[in-house]
């Protein structure tokens, strides 16, 4: 599970995995075991990809199966921003 929930994340984001591997100081081949399921990243790095993505970590690590955006990091700006982006979306379907 958690190896699905990577990679759709940073595919999503349109990551390379020497990208995504890059933005966590971690190499490639990490990001990729990962992906692979052949090992799981520690819970650091399950933070820090939470962070990145702006996901909970219960998400990545398939507690959650809705997906939901923390905006905790965003100012009250950008979170208007959004918030207007999405309003935006919905007329449109």
């Amino acid at each position: 599970m958690i190896y699905e929930r990577i990679k759709e994340l940073r595919e999503k984001a349109g990551l390379s995995q020497a990208q995504l591997a890059k933005r966590l100081d971690v190499t490639r081949s990490s990001v990729n075991a990962w992906e692979m399921g052949l090992s799981t990243p520690t819970t650091q790095y399950i933070v820090a990809i939470s962070k990145l993505f702006h996901v909970s970590a219960d998400y990545i690590l398939g507690l959650e199966s809705d997906l939901s955006l923390s905006l905790s990091n965003y100012s009250d700006e950008e979170i208007a921003l959004i918030y207007n982006l999405i309003k935006y979306i919905d007329k449109q379907h």
